[in-house]
């Protein structure tokens, strides 16, 4: 197993240093991905890429998340990874947690390891209750409580299933990219792992989840989601009876 962390960054030019220094500290390859971010970022990024170990994509135009990170895993096959962990930009997630991600993807290779988030009081209440109606579309979805957090963005893809799932599917390139993509490594048969992790929610930290957009996204993937469990609906039911 060839492990690299696939790094989506959008204009987080102060964390991003830290965050690229922690997963170097547990002896991760870095391929930072750069977003269309604004000079001060683009620059930052530029001397991060040229520390040992640390490599950049740049896209020409802001194309979201989900976009970022199918390049970056794209790119990461290239590098000849058999694994990518996919963690966020901006300080949230806990990078003392890289260890047992790592242990777990090597225990099972052919596994979604999925970050199942402990909040602190730092989450914004209205992003929290708000989850627990994609939990709940997620469920329905797969027809399986096997995924416990679908919107998670650290977690640890293992590369040549997941770029199978990829290829010739619409999947959502910007907030709806983290859902969408584990449900259909779920349908293609993939298992999941979920793991607990802290999430902090820096004071200073800055989001890029735009309320009407995003949402409007969100829902139109939970539609052909809705859909696509109802085609795939007899096949999920005979895995539920079969395992």
């Amino acid at each position: 197993m060839k492990l690299g962390a696939v790094v989506p960054v959008y204009n987080h030019g102060g964390p991003v240093g830290r965050v690229v220094a922690a997963l170097r500290a547990h002896g991760l390859p870095v391929l930072l991905v750069d977003d269309a971010s604004e000079p001060l970022c683009a620059a930052v990024l530029d001397q991060l890429a040229l520390q040992p170990g640390v490599s950049l994509v740049r896209l020409p135009l802001n194309q979201g998340k989900g976009a970022a990170v199918m390049t970056g895993l794209r790119r990461a096959e290239a590098l000849g990874w058999t694994h990518a962990l996919q963690i966020d930009a901006d300080g949230q997630h806990d990078t003392g947690d890289v260890p047992a991600f790592a242990a777990a993807a090597a225990a099972a290779p052919q596994q979604l390891i999925c970050g199942c988030p402990i909040y602190d009081d730092s989450v914004p209440k209205a992003r929290l209750y708000g989850r627990y109606a994609t939990h709940i579309w997620v469920w329905i979805h797969t027809l399986s409580f096997a995924l416990r957090d679908s919107m998670c963005g650290f977690r640890i893809y293992p590369l040549a299933a997941t770029l199978r799932s990829m290829q010739g599917q619409h999947i959502g390139r910007r907030m709806d990219f983290d859902t969408e993509i584990a449900v259909r490594l779920m349908w293609s048969g993939m298992r999941v792992s979920n793991l607990p992790t802290r999430v902090h929610y820096p004071e200073d930290g800055v989001s890029h989840f735009r309320l009407w957009q995003d949402n409007l996204l969100i829902t139109a993937m939970h539609t052909r989601l809705f859909f696509g469990m109802l085609l795939r609906a007899p096949l999920l039911l005979w895995r539920k009876v079969a395992a």
